[in-house]
């Protein structure tokens, strides 16, 4: 049969972003990232921007290599699925004396073609065979990639408190001083006792739960039931640290640093804000705390979106105002440290409406988290053992409240003008 010589050519018309070389381009990035992590004075958008543009350089070399290796291995003899191709069938004999067939590779083969196939191979002859013929069998990961930061790092910076076994805890504070005066000789002395609070601290059960099927825990290489446990773990941790701002004290809730419950912050003292400029952070500062000192060692809670409001403040010259750092979920605006907390309003969120609570700055120490108990976690397969499903669930038992007089200044929205 006489042999067909076919010419595979692959014509790649793509966009090539500059001349750098990836080489290059990866070390760009590694300079940018040293830049947005170092403490100078930056051009954050402008070095996201480009981070972004070298991103997709990098992705466009990286295709163009991928179809020049496709395109080498087509004109190398490799069609695609579906083509007719020549290929050397041999047995036994010498090689001047073996022979070539051309063999169909469609999608589909018809009954006459695998006939065909199987009578080339009972003569010993080999036979090619395209790989999009066959099923090929999934492999699944023995890892399970992460999602993005959902618990605030603010309950691990509050006040600790481990009472297991407790069910209630009251913290003493100091009200306010008396001050001395002048006295007559034989006169009664001014009496300058000083005023205490208590701030209540209940117990609250703090739950999660979820299931999952015996499958999923026998089959898979990759530990889903660890992913479970540790799910049930972050819950209840996301749940607590969005309610140490928000928890509205009533039965069974923790005492939020916005709740009206939090009887230690006088709410005359709370900052109204319409917007982010260039004083709002020292509005904030100095109007915290008392009247003879600028208290220092405090944390700034706020939402992301406000933290952004506060990257975009610019000067007369259009430079940044504020330097930030960033570390994840904490930083520092011009040196004072931030906690982003989810469950904080943004000043820069139109549906924010007047009156919401946006921020909270003090030291996180005045906020007492009591811990009742350890957090449980309980794994079992008897309440759907017919289908094979177990169960997890996990509780802590916990509560918390301002524990200092005017520990905190709130922040919330008023409307502009």
């Amino acid at each position: 049969m006489a042999k067909k010589n076919t010419d595979y050519r692959l014509n790649l018309n793509l966009q090539y972003f500059g001349a750098k070389t990836l080489e290059e381009i990866n070390k760009r990035k590694t300079e940018i990232r040293s830049l947005l992590e170092g403490e100078d004075t930056v051009d954050l958008e402008a070095l996201e921007k480009e981070l972004r543009d070298l991103n997709d350089q990098q992705l466009a070399i990286e295709k163009r290599q991928r179809l020049l290796k496709e395109a080498e291995a087509i004109n190398n003899g490799t069609p695609p699925a579906g083509e007719t191709r020549t290929i050397e069938t041999f047995n036994n004999k010498p090689p001047e004396q073996r022979e070539t067939e051309t063999v169909e590779t469609p999608q589909t083969e018809t009954l006459e073609q695998r006939e065909e196939r199987g009578k080339l191979l009972k003569e010993n002859r080999s036979v090619t065979v395209s790989s999009s013929n066959i099923i090929l069998p999934r492999t699944d990961s023995n890892t399970i990639n992460p999602t993005f930061n959902q618990v605030s790092s603010l309950i691990d910076r509050v006040k600790q408190v481990p009472l297991v076994g407790g069910e209630s805890f009251r913290q003493p504070y100091v009200k306010d001083y008396g001050t001395g005066d002048y006295t007559a000789e034989g006169a009664d002395y001014n009496e300058t006792d000083p005023s205490f609070g208590y701030a209540e601290i209940a117990k609250t059960k703090v739950t999660a739960y979820t299931e999952c099927s015996e499958e999923l825990i026998k089959l898979p290489n990759a530990d889903y039931e660890g992913q479970i446990i540790g799910g049930v773990n972050t819950a209840i941790r996301k749940k607590i640290t969005r309610e140490i701002l928000v928890g509205d004290g009533s039965t069974g809730h923790l005492v939020g640093i916005f709740s009206a419950a939090a009887a230690a912050i006088d709410a005359a003292k709370d900052k109204e804000i319409s917007a982010i400029d260039n004083t709002t952070l020292d509005e904030i500062i100095y109007s915290f705390g008392g009247d003879e000192d600028v208290e220092d060692a405090s944390v700034l809670i706020l939402n992301k979106q406000d933290l952004k409001a506060f990257s975009k403040v610019r000067d007369n010259n259009g430079n940044k105002f504020y330097t930030i750092v960033n570390h994840g979920n904490t930083g520092t605006i011009d040196g004072v440290p931030f906690i982003i907390n989810s469950a904080c309003k943004a000043v820069s969120d139109p549906a924010t409406t007047a009156g919401q609570y946006l921020m909270a700055y003090g030291p996180l120490s005045n906020y007492s988290l009591a811990i009742f108990s350890n957090l449980d976690v309980q794994r079992s397969t008897d309440y759907k053992f017919k289908q094979g499903i177990c169960a997890h669930r996990g509780d802590i038992f916990s509560g918390g409240n301002v524990t200092s007089k005017n520990g905190f200044l709130r922040v919330k929205k008023v409307l502009a003008g």
